[in-house]
């Protein structure tokens, strides 16, 4: 078996369509030996709108535009690509690969073309699993400076290389050969078959999105539990914050026992509580959550910011 790492490089990305202007790619054997490496040129029939990843920066292709115009369009190159990434004895691996696997997609039904077939990882899934870390993605420049990996970004085969190298890097580290490493990690393939595009996955992966939804669930079901002791509070007429609503950022909310004796206190003295901001006259929260309910508040204007203790100030006041 041999691995083929691959980059692809495109003239423009939108929801709709990703015209390709380069697809660089590695092929090596089980021992991470070189059996060819190349750029291919394509033309891509359309206009250059470079950005990165997140859609602001520009990215700077290491060829001019009119470089990549001398070249054939993609119908001219898809049967030697579909050919290589299909061939059964074949591992395909690339980092981030989803992207790249929907631009092949969004150009074959472009141009007409029977869809591509084939089961695929991604080194970047991998790295998460080699250092047990799903809280982020993780960009090829960062994990190779962390591998002590050289390349050039953007150019599509560099970057290919770059990929078989931190893939190398991992398997040296652990030891082993890429399907030992990929089994370790407990890495299933995605897929593409009739333009329906699966995602490459593992254990880790799973068990990370498992903890993470049942912590969201156990949140969701405190600040139920909150929000249906204030429905059962009735506003006095009189006090010192008769008038007044407060609303408490959600890491209050979510420590229920805090969040409901300071809502006893409140409506005591008249207050009133309501999770949107928008209503509010007072805002409380302890430290700096970086929460959206927060920065709005902080946009609001005659909004009063305090903590914890600043309220039960308040309250104490209100009290007297």
């Amino acid at each position: 078996m041999n691995l083929v790492f691959f980059d692809i490089e495109c003239a423009s990305v939108n929801k709709n369509s990703a015209k390709i202007c380069a697809f660089g790619y590695v092929v090596c054997d089980e021992q991470f030996n070189i059996i060819k490496k190349e750029d291919i040129l394509v033309n891509p029939k359309g206009r250059f709108h470079l950005t990165d990843r997140k859609g602001d920066k520009g990215i700077v292709l290491p060829y001019s535009y009119d470089e990549f115009k001398k070249h054939p369009p993609f119908t001219s190159v898809y049967p030697f690509i579909k050919n290589l990434l299909e061939d059964e004895n074949n591992i395909v691996l690339g980092h981030s690969i989803m992207n790249d696997i929907k631009y092949l997609n969004l150009e074959t039904k472009r141009f007409k073309l029977p869809s591509f077939r084939l089961s695929f990882s991604d080194s970047q899934l991998l790295y998460m699993c080699h250092i047990n870390d799903f809280s982020r993605q993780f960009g090829l420049e960062y994990i190779a400076g962390a591998l002590g990996v050289d390349f050039v970004p953007h150019r599509a085969v560099d970057d290919a290389y770059a990929t078989m190298r931190i893939v190398e890097a991992m398997c040296r580290e652990r030891g082993c050969g890429y399907k030992q490493l990929a089994e370790l990690y407990g890495v299933t393939n995605g897929k593409i078959k009739n333009y329906n595009i699966t995602a490459p996955t593992s254990s880790g992966v799973r068990q990370y999105h498992k903890k993470i939804n049942e912590e969201k669930m156990k949140r969701a079901a405190k600040r139920t539990a909150f929000f249906n002791f204030v429905s059962r509070r009735k506003c006095k007429k009189t006090g010192g914050f008769y008038g007044k609503t407060f609303t408490f950022s959600r890491e209050i909310e979510e420590n229920t026992e805090l969040a409901k004796t300071l809502v006893a206190k409140i409506y005591e003295n008249g207050g009133r509580y309501s999770q949107h901001v928008s209503e509010s006259d007072y805002y409380v929260t302890d430290g700096e959550d970086g929460s959206q309910r927060t920065q709005n508040a902080k946009k609001r204007e005659n909004l009063t910011i305090t903590d914890t203790i600043g309220l039960e100030d308040l309250l104490d006041g209100a009290a007297r």
